[in-house]
């Protein structure tokens, strides 16, 4: 998209590359980090924060289109009226906003509802972010219309209804930003992580340039101690110590400071409208109004400049607002769902978690390499794929899920049937009852895996003590 319309050579030159990632496990040592790249990927990853991308888009619509394009900012935008049958113009009232104190870890917009003026236009794209004030503004008028039906109408006008799917967040994590410099013998161009043990604390950089400034992310519960703000930082130090000793040395005692005393910020929650994402034929929703996810594969902008590139596609091939609206709407709500769906299922904890990611992506891994033909590869390796669409990546793996199965299933029919035939031909000959050597079978299996393990855990010992 950002090349579609002239401005990637803009966003790259600010961006800083990544080709891989180097990861320490749990109690891993400094020097005990696993570097992998990736080499098989058709384009190499650009990173750059969100605010950086806006600072580009500003300068270059005012280099381009200043004669055309009018910015405003601090107004709350609330629609009046969405059109009606013969006008289809949409009424706003916009309200002037200010922030009391923009140095406030996290500051406050307080808006004048009461003083605000009234405007019109021909098309409204509604793209405020999660903060969804349209969307919610069509997702209430929509609950009062429904109000008003009966079950039956409801029912059979579904597929025109309007609401925003809030997913109940049982992964919960809060971050707190840490600024960092790598040593000049570190790669410039990795995404450095680490994992505390017992999965308490999640350490993320990414860089913020090719010179080795990292912005990193401390992701935790919000009831870690570290989450509240105003928090021991010889205690935080403490811990990156034992936890992130490769870290530390890099981070001085004034940031860490800075960052034990401010509040954590919250990730946002998984949520997606539709099953529509337009509201009559004037006004549609789009990025993160219509899709949220949590910030940990970069899919919510992607798909938002994603979300631009088919309004204009919409609008380029079609001859009237109307017809431009609709096939928008039914080409995005789809994919909102899809989007948020399989991006709600990575991340979800415990059983779940193993169940919905884990599990699959081994899967994938496995029957991928034995008939790359038959079965696509895994999710990730698809989100690099141009060209496929998220719901095309579900109904993909999907077929893929109910296949596997299948053979999982009769490969295991056709193990316990095996056995069984085992068990019963053993019994014959030594003339023992087949429930006899079922149990020394099981037993002897079990005794198998007891050495096993323990041979294991006296090998680990020893390897311990050796170091």
């Amino acid at each position: 998209a950002l090349d579609r319309f002239g401005v990637w050579d803009e966003v790259k030159a600010v961006s800083a590359p990544v080709v891989g990632r180097k990861d320490w496990a749990p109690g891993a040592k400094a020097d005990e980090g696993a570097e992998r790249l990736a080499t098989d990927k058709p384009t190499t990853t650009q990173v750059l924060p969100r605010d950086k991308l806006v600072g580009v888009l500003y300068k270059h619509i005012m280099d381009n289109y200043a004669d055309r394009v009018e910015l405003n900012y601090e107004y709350q935008v609330t629609p009046v009226s969405f059109g009606d049958g013969t006008d289809q113009s949409v009424s706003l009232a916009l309200s002037r906003c200010r922030v009391d104190d923009a140095t406030s870890p996290v500051p406050e917009a307080e808006c004048d509802v009461d003083e605000y003026k009234s405007i019109t236009t021909n098309f409204l794209i509604g793209a405020d972010g999660a903060a969804r004030g349209i969307a919610n503004e069509m997702e209430a008028r929509n609950a009062e219309k429904r109000a008003k039906q009966n079950a039956v109408q409801n029912f059979f006008g579904r597929k025109q209804q309007f609401r925003v799917k809030r997913f109940e967040d049982d992964n919960k994590r809060v971050y707190k930003t840490v600024p960092v410099k790598v040593p000049d013998e570190w790669r410039f161009d990795l995404n450095y992580s680490a994992r505390s043990r017992g999965n308490r604390i999640t350490f993320e950089a990414l860089p913020a340039d090719d010179k080795g400034t990292y912005c990193a992310l401390l992701l935790m519960t919000e009831e870690d101690e570290f989450a509240q703000p105003d928090s021991d930082p010889k205690a935080l130090r403490k811990f990156f110590d034992g936890e992130f000793q490769q870290f530390s040395p890099l981070i001085d005692d004034e940031t860490l400071a800075f960052v034990a005393a401010k509040p954590a910020s919250n990730l946002p929650a998984f949520r997606y409208a539709g099953p529509r994402i337009n509201e009559g034929d004037s006004t549609v929703l789009l990025g993160d109004a219509i899709h949220t996810v949590k910030p940990y594969y970069g899919l919510g902008a992607n798909t938002a400049l994603e979300d631009v590139s088919e309004l204009a596609d919409s609008l380029e091939s079609t001859s009237t607002l109307k017809d431009a609206v609709q096939l928008f709407s039914d080409k995005r709500a789809g994919e909102a769902n899809a989007l948020v769906t399989i991006s709600r299922n990575m991340d979800r904890p415990g059983k779940l978690g193993t169940a919905a990611f884990i599990v699959p992506l081994i899967l994938d891994g496995i029957f991928h390499q034995l008939a790359p033909a038959l079965f696509a590869p895994s999710m990730f390796a698809m989100f690099q794929k141009e060209g496929v669409t998220f719901r095309g990546m579900q109904f993909r793996k999907r077929a893929d899920r109910f296949v596997q199965l299948g053979i999982l299933g009769s490969l295991f029919y056709c193990m316990f049937a095996g056995a069984k035939a085992l068990v019963s031909l053993v019994s014959r000959k030594l003339g023992t009852h087949e429930g006899v050597v079922g149990a020394a079978t099981v037993a002897s299996a079990a005794l198998v895996s007891f050495v096993k393990k323990a041979l294991a855990k006296k090998s680990a010992a020893a390897s311990r003590s050796t170091r």
